[in-house]
């Protein structure tokens, strides 16, 4: 089988761009028996990759004891390997250490916890906590895990694509971060970090953060003796907003996912070391939790993917029983992240059944969630799960049938699921094209992934006017939920790039904070000064990424510090010349007085007269606007304000329909155009639809009704 690759925008067999299409299927649950006719099965619906878990409980149930390929479905890996090759069917290995997957302990053996009861993860108080929590770079886990590693790699090496096996990628754990953030704490285990000691991890990387100890105690208003004696801060003894606080919990953040990137790259050697040759995959747990990952190809280099999970509905402590406006919001934020790391945006886990019988998972919901992943970059998907069965004994975290309400069902059952799935790969085989093709955009949103872990450690304002965390807030649930409802097509440009600078063709907007850095600020500085349009929300920077004094963005505009208007309740007006007055309701807002010279005030705040938004303009055809509101989506009034201001920035927009709740995505080649009309409600939505041209000129494609719960689509060619 030839290997599959990727570039930053699709998976390729050969030189052939493909659409992967995987599907979760887990030997040591499906009866052997059933092994060839559900993967029979998995092909006949467009399935080309298997994915497995690989379960260290099941292969290591006593210490130093392994078994593999003993006959039986549950243990024979081998047989399962060459099942697969045998109908060429290609396969993800996911080893673990951790599988979850609602097995106890998620799939860590017993006897690890029973044994070793040190390995657990610890709170800041020395507290274990999640009864299935290891704290990943503890001695003693990482020699057993190691162990494991190197076990199961000896299995898997043989039947890599390199050695005309069928494994194609190999996943480094599950979700990492969850196991500790899910349950409340991040991992504070003293043995891990080393406090205390001038060669731990945690004084080792403050001194290569700080270089001296006198530089750390002014950064943290502290006077320790040197870095082994630094001690990370209780969150519940920060003071909100207090600079030298949130310096030391952003420290802390920052040093504790540096050794999850070195858990990572200690699994992805060891698999290394004994013959495994495939690209590494990973999948965060949810969007939220993509950044997370940012710096990891530092260490495992371009030989490395990650994924995310976009699950809707697992129980009914979720959000949403079905795909809802907000759920598409959140995973458009997540295929946007990981194209921006260099990824093709790929959902390592997609809904496909769930681990609880009620809320129902239902064929229509899911046929929505495909379509909304697909309209808004899915370039691969692994099915969480395709087929499922009996748990191995004793193993199942919640009964002893896996069976997930998956397609297949536990018995053999085909359910309407698999029908569902089968008509999405017959659409995305009906449009190949959409496997290179781009989706278009008619408005760049500003993305910093810094200001994505922010709500880590920025907890709460302080005296502080707009901190990171809120400026990532304001961008998911303000600006690009407006965009959405205003019809606007947005794309996410990472600041810390300069890939998208030399590009002035399309308005940028950037939700800002009291802090972003340094080169963040002099980037659109040269963005503006090449003739950019740039729209800046709801207040200028006036510090960098370390907290420290830096207005260079502020200078370059000639702007005073924001303040907030003197009464208790605020009215935003903004007018130009072209729209009619916009009004917006709201409390927290910022007002510019004087006005930079040769600025021109756009809105007002009503009861103070003061300035809230105002343009000022360059010989380059450079333009800013400064908008001083934020908001959280939840008035027609929004999206006028937003569209309003972009119109004077230029805006030309790819197309224009008459319903806020129908949301569009354009995907183009050369050739065509195919335009996706989402409607996540439980009603009937009807729109009309005009859309433009490459060429630029209007086409009318009439009045469009969509079903409720429903993704269609409109194609036209150029």
């Amino acid at each position: 089988m030839e290997p599959i690759t990727f570039d930053n925008t699709s998976y390729w067999i050969g030189d052939r761009p493909v659409y992967l299409n995987a599907g979760e299927f887990h030997y040591f649950r499906v009866p052997k028996n059933h092994w060839r006719p559900r993967m029979e099965h998995f092909k006949a619906a467009g399935g080309m990759c298997l994915s497995t878990y690989i379960p260290w409980a099941i292969h290591e149930p006593t210490e130093g004891t392994f078994v593999f390929d003993a006959g039986d479905g549950t243990t024979d890996l081998r047989a399962f390997l060459e099942l697969a090759a045998e109908l060429d069917l290609y396969v993800i290995a996911r080893p673990g250490p951790y599988q979850y997957s609602e097995l106890i302990y998620g799939g860590l053996p017993g006897w690890l916890f029973e044994r070793y009861p040190d390995v657990r993860a610890r709170t800041i108080d020395g507290t274990p906590f999640g009864r299935l929590s290891v704290s990943y770079v503890h001695p003693v886990y990482l020699e057993k895990a190691k162990r494991w590693l190197a076990a199961v790699a000896e299995r898997l090496s043989p039947y890599t694509v390199s050695r005309g096996g069928p494994i194609a990628f190999t996943q480094i754990d599950n979700e990492l971060t969850g196991v500790h953030i899910w349950f409340g704490s991040l991992d504070y285990h003293p043995e891990s970090m080393g406090f205390g000691r001038p060669d731990g991890r945690y004084p080792r990387y403050l001194a290569r953060r700080y270089g001296d100890i006198s530089r750390l105690n002014a950064a943290y208003q502290t006077q320790y003796s040197d870095f082994a004696t630094v001690r990370p801060l209780k969150p519940l003894e920060a003071q909100p907003g207090y600079i030298p606080h949130v310096r030391r919990l952003r420290d802390y953040f920052e040093y504790y996912l540096s050794t999850v990137a070195e858990y990572m790259e200690i699994t992805a050697q060891t698999l290394r070391q004994h013959g495994v040759d495939t690209p590494f995959i990973h999948n965060a747990a949810n969007p939220g939790m993509n950044a997370y990952f940012y710096d990891v190809p530092e260490s495992l280099g371009s030989d490395f993917l990650l994924g995310s999970d976009h699950y809707y509905n697992l129980d009914q402590d979720w959000p949403q029983n079905h795909p809802t406006p907000q759920y598409a919001r959140d995973i458009l934020m997540s295929m946007e992240m990981l194209r921006m790391m260099g990824y093709p945006p790929t959902v390592l886990e997609l809904p496909s059944g769930s681990a609880s019988d009620w809320p129902p998972f239902t064929p229509e919901d899911a046929a929505a969630c495909y379509m909304t992943n697909l309209a808004f970059g899915m370039k691969g998907h692994n099915y969480y799960i395709f087929t499922g069965g009996p748990n191995p004994p004793r193993l199942g975290d919640t009964t002893d049938l896996y069976d997930f309400g998956a397609p297949i069902g536990a018995w053999g059952e085909i359910r309407p699921l698999y029908h569902t799935q089968k008509a999405f790969a017959e659409f995305i085989h009906g449009h190949e094209w959409l496997v290179r093709g781009q989706r278009l955009w008619d408005v760049r949103l500003g993305f910093s992934f810094q200001d994505a872990r922010a709500e880590r450690y920025w907890l709460g304002r302080g005296g502080l006017l707009f901190t990171p965390a809120d400026a990532y807030t304001f961008l998911q649930k303000g600006l690009l939920t407006s965009a959405l409802c205003a019809g606007l097509n947005p794309v996410m440009v990472n600041l810390d790039h300069d890939d998208w600078v030399h590009d002035i063709d399309t308005p940028l907007v950037v939700a800002t904070s009291v802090s972003m850095p340094r080169a963040q600020q002099q980037r659109l500085i040269r963005f503006v000064q090449r003739g950019g349009r740039l729209l800046l929300a709801p207040l200028l920077p006036s510090l960098d990424e370390d907290l420290y004094p830096c207005r260079e963005l502020a200078d370059f505009l000639g702007a005073p510090d924001a303040q907030r208007p003197p009464g208790t309740v605020t009215r935003i007006t903004i007018q130009n010349d072209d729209s009619p007055i916009v009004n917006i309701q709201h409390n927290d807002a910022f007002i510019f007085n004087p006005l930079p010279e040769g600025a021109e005030a756009l809105g007002w705040e009503e009861w103070s007269q003061q300035p809230i938004a105002w343009q000022r303009s360059w010989d380059s055809g450079g333009t800013v606007i400064v908008l001083g509101v934020h908001w959280r989506h939840k008035m027609h009034e929004q999206s006028d304000a937003l569209t309003t201001l972009l119109s004077q920035l230029h805006l030309s927009r790819l197309v224009s329909h008459t319903n806020p709740n129908v949301w569009v995505s354009v995907w183009a080649n050369e050739e065509k155009t195919l335009v996706f009309l989402l409607n996540l409600f439980t009603s009937p939505m009807c729109t009309r639809l005009q859309c433009r041209t490459r060429q630029g000129a209007w086409v009318d494609l009439g009045e469009h009704c969509i079903p409720p719960m429903t993704v269609s689509t409109v194609e036209l060619s150029q």
